[in-house]
């Protein structure tokens, strides 16, 4: 698996949270993380609002503020687009 940027991987939990009813299982799938990783992120990501966790359900949603981050984010990569350089 390729290198992947802090912002990529929440731009992907975002979006994996984006609708609500996301358990953990559900987003570590998503973006491809072991649970110890997704528990840091997570708490991140609650702790700066972008994404709600919803008690009595368990689930995980993204909040307003995290579809304007994920907005954000899909209009960066449109507009620079990541360049891959091979080590040889």
């Amino acid at each position: 698996m390729k290198y992947r940027s802090r912002s990529e991987i929440v731009g992907l939990l975002l979006d994996a949270a984006n609708g609500g009813a996301a358990t953990k299982t559900k987003l570590m799938y998503k973006a491809y993380l072991s649970f110890n990783q997704l528990r840091e992120y997570l708490a991140l990501l609650v702790e700066d609002g972008v994404i709600v966790h919803e008690q009595g359900m368990q689930t995980y949603r993204t909040t307003e503020k995290g579809m304007r981050v994920l907005h954000l984010q899909n209009e960066m990569d449109e507009v620079t687009p990541i360049i891959y350089i091979n080590d040889k």
